[in-house]
């Protein structure tokens, strides 16, 4: 636009390991960028990390990224602020991954970021700008016991528990609370958050008899 100076810009994503070094964001697939209408292209998909954007423009907006998840982990949208009031700048977002599969998990894992949760939601944290994202989700790995365990739940579908805990109602909910906390050990991992209003629980760290009143718990709310 006239009088106005056209500026280059790029946005790109990276997640950060434990000591906050980058590492590529391998855990997804593509990232599609929702521009400004204006824009000759307005809709660009990139599927290699950086998932690097190059564009020219005068005006400042706000941006969609939509992040798609590899092993058919879904799509996370984020929104990205592009303004020019720093020459580089960076932010961040946090994306949970609810009741990721086994092999999106191991994904997590694989990538070398600090990994904390649970089996059944994971969160990562994502830095824009020059983005940046800094990786927290999902199970941190079960101790020696727990794996051992983990083994020994083959009467009870942990995947089927995992998706019937996410269809229960608020208040079956507190009910679940209380069973863990009735029934836990030593060695179970939980995460309450009250002021997101959230409580994590690692299954596989839970023990057999808490598993099953789970289990019968779950069903028949679920299947009633």
């Amino acid at each position: 636009m006239e009088n106005f100076p056209m500026r280059a810009w790029s946005v790109r994503m990276y997640l950060l390991d434990e000591d906050g070094k980058e590492i590529p964001a391998t855990i997804f697939e593509k990232a599609t960028y929702k521009l400004h209408p204006s824009f000759a292209k307005p809709n660009q998909t990139f599927k290699s990390p950086p998932f690097e954007i190059k564009e020219e423009g005068w005006g400042e907006f706000d941006m969609e990224i939509i992040l798609t998840a590899v092993e058919k982990g879904g799509d996370y949208p984020i929104k990205h602020d592009l303004n020019f009031q720093s020459e580089m700048y960076e932010s961040q977002h946090v994306l949970t991954f609810k009741n990721p599969k086994p092999a999106f998990m191991q994904v997590l894992k694989d990538t070398g970021g600090s990994i904390q949760g649970d089996d059944t939601n994971g969160v990562i944290k994502q830095k824009r700008g020059a983005s940046k994202l800094n990786s927290e989700g999902a199970e941190g790995g079960a101790t020696e016991s727990a794996k051992k365990r983990k083994r020994g739940t083959q009467t009870i579908d942990m995947e089927r528990l995992a998706d019937g805990l996410q269809k229960l109602h608020a208040d079956d909910l507190l009910e679940v609370i209380k069973i863990v906390h009735d029934n836990k050990t030593s060695e179970t991992y939980t995460k309450n958050d009250p002021e997101l209003g959230e409580f994590h629980v690692d299954l596989y760290t839970l023990p057999d008899s808490c598993l099953r009143m789970l289990w019968d718990y779950t069903v028949s709310k679920v299947d009633a």
